[in-house]
């Protein structure tokens, strides 16, 4: 799944390391939801997108989910 993480974060001028401490994970765990190896679960999304001020949406790309997983 494609995100704006890595965008959001460089413009926040954050390392991954902040990122996951403010949102309770690890650094592993954003590197892996940047390079689209892991989908983050949706509390997960809920704190990274409420973190940007922004909603679930506007950070992950659902475009590509099939209807079926959903």
């Amino acid at each position: 799944m494609k995100t704006r993480i890595r965008e959001l974060r460089k413009a926040a001028k954050l390392s991954q390391e902040e990122l996951a401490e403010a949102v309770g994970t690890t650094r592993q765990t954003i590197t892996s939801i940047e390079v689209g190896k892991y989908t983050a679960s949706l509390v997960l999304a809920y704190k990274i997108a409420r973190y940007f001020g922004l909603t679930i949406e506007e950070v992950f790309d659902f475009s590509e989910v099939k209807e079926e997983s959903l």
